[in-house]
Order: C-alpha cells, then sequence, then structure tokens
C-alpha cells in the first residue's frame, strides 16, 4: 500500500514466488542433510566435590566405623581374627640396644632385645640368621655393616625373607654381603615391636624402605600377595624427620602396626604409643 493505494499481485506473480520458496525450502534441506551439522550443547559438567581427593578419603577414613570396617576387611584377607579398636590402641612392647657387637662365622648365638643372632658362610653369600625367642610376632631392625668394608655387597644375590617382621618362634635369613674370607659383621643396632597377627600382616605388607631399611637388604623383601599396594613414597616432612633424628624406626612401624599402608600416611607429628589408648585411632593428624 502507498498513497492509499493496494497493489494486486497477479495470479503468475504469486505461482511464481511458491514455486521459488518451494525451491529454496529445498535447497536448505539438502544442505543441511549432506553438508550441515547440528550443534549439541555440552553436557554440563559434574558438581565439583568439595576438597580434593586426599581430603575426601581422609574424611571418611578417619572415622572409627569405617577404620573398624577395615580391620575386618583385612583380617579375613590375613586370615587372623578381627582386633578391636580398643586391642588396636594398646601400647606395643618395645625393646632396644645400641651396644656394638662384632658377630663371627663359627661362633654361637647372641640374644639381644627378643632376637637371636648368627652368622654364617651360605656359599658364596656371607649371611645372618635372626630368630624371634618371644612369645609374639616381631617386627625387628637390626642395623648391620659387613666388615672390613661392604663394598660390592649389592651385587650379592638376596634371599626372599620377611624384612619387617618375624613371627613367632620363627626365623629368617638375610644375605649381608658376598663372602669373603676373614669377614664379620657388626651389629650397630637392635630393635623389636611385640606385635597382632593383624599387625604383623600390615607391617608386611610396607615396603621397607618407608621405614628406613637401608636397599641393601630391603630388596629381598617378600610381601604378602594383596589387591591394593602400598607406596613407598616417604614425604619431605618425614625424610627430614629421621634424618634430624626427630622421627625413628619405633614411631613409624608403632603407626603402620595400627593404620594399613594402602590408605594411611604417617603424619610427621605422630610419636609411638606410649600407654594404652594414648591417642584416638585411626591418627590423622596433619592430613594424609
Amino acid at each position: 500500500m502507498y498513497g492509499g493505494l493496494t497493489m494486486a499481485i497477479s495470479d503468475g506473480q504469486f505461482r511464481l514466488g511458491v514455486v521459488g520458496a518451494a525451491i529454496m525450502l529445498v535447497l536448505v534441506m539438502t544442505f543441511m542433510r549432506f553438508c550441515g551439522s547440528v550443534t549439541i550443547p555440552p553436557k554440563p559438567a559434574p558438581p565439583r566435590p568439595t576438597g580434593s581427593q586426599s581430603q575426601l578419603l581422609t574424611k571418611g577414613a578417619a572415622t572409627p566405623a569405617v577404620y573398624q570396617e577395615f580391620l575386618q576387611r583385612d583380617a579375613v584377607a590375613a586370615g587372623v581374627r578381627t582386633p578391636s579398636i580398643a586391642e588396636m590402641s594398646r601400647k606395643l612392647v618395645y625393646r632396644g640396644d645400641d651396644a656394638r657387637r662384632v658377630l663371627e662365622v663359627g661362633e654361637p648365638a647372641i640374644e639381644v632385645a627378643g632376637v637371636k643372632l648368627r652368622v654364617a658362610r651360605d656359599g658364596n653369600t656371607f649371611v645372618l640368621d635372626i630368630t624371634n625367642v618371644t612369645t609374639s610376632d616381631l617386627a625387628y631392625s637390626v642395623l648391620s655393616s659387613p666388615t672390613p668394608n661392604n663394598s660390592g655387597c649389592m651385587s650379592a644375590q638376596p634371599v626372599l625373607f620377611n624384612a619387617m617382621v618375624i613371627e613367632k618362634g620363627g626365623t629368617v635369613r638375610r644375605v649381608e654381603c658376598i663372602w669373603r674370607t676373614g669377614m664379620a659383621l657388626a651389629i650397630t643396632s637392635v630393635q623389636t615391636l611385640e606385635v597382632s597377627p593383624l599387625s604383623a600382616y600390615y607391617l608386611s605388607t610396607l615396603p621397607p624402605r618407608t621405614v628406613g631399611v637401608e636397599d641393601r637388604l630391603a630388596r629381598g623383601h617378600q610381601a604378602p600377595e594383596t589387591s591394593e599396594k602400598c607406596s613407598s613414597v616417604v614425604s619431605q616432612a618425614v625424610r627430614s624427620g629421621l634424618e634430624q633424628g626427630q622421627i625413628g624406626w619405633r614411631d613409624l612401624v608403632d603407626f603402620y602396626a595400627r593404620h594399613r599402608c594402602q590408605t594411611y600416611r604417617f603424619p610427621a607429628s605422630y610419636r609411638s604409643f606410649k600407654a594404652d589408648a594414648e591417642r584416638p585411632i585411626p591418627d590423622t593428624a596433619a592430613g594424609m
């Protein structure tokens, strides 16, 4: 309409317009079918949890109920009785002796801190036999050094043994070095802790390097078969504490005798129990 006048469209023009519109529609549909693509909006991201995965694990594993569930499950795996939290909170009987002793082949065994020690030659290797003379499973640490020197000891073929625990009445044999005529073994420290059957299982699954066992001896450790492996990574805070003498073998073993290493990490503030139920467990101080 222009100036109040209406312009009429002829039938021919109308039909031509309809045909043109139809052709355009077909062309658009054909293009979308073979050349185009439909963009689907991205799926919304799932809600993010509050806190890191480690923090969330800590919050759950820190509860007595979850800790008790771990005790029950692990006791079944170890084939032992499930202890109560009160039993896992008891002070562990400790023995220690830092007197230096030198053992030679052919000499009788000596008894120190709940174990008997005797050296022997086994083929081309120099070995130490360690016997548990207590009435309990024993976590043990025997610091030794072949004399006159221990150069080349890493080339000695190790035998498989439990570098963490000796069962009640049992004996372990560990390779100290390649045999040389006149060789002796200097013992500089012996420490032991009496542990329950489940604690013995927990400690046996732990990589010995985690509690400071040297590579010369740790490489022969035979851990029980488990579906979950324990990390051998030691935090900088713990390494520093060990180097400065603020954290000791007893502290580390005391913690891992009470806590499964697959879930709980040693807090740098932890120290061995000096009395029953000295602190609540699980102990997750300073996070994990």
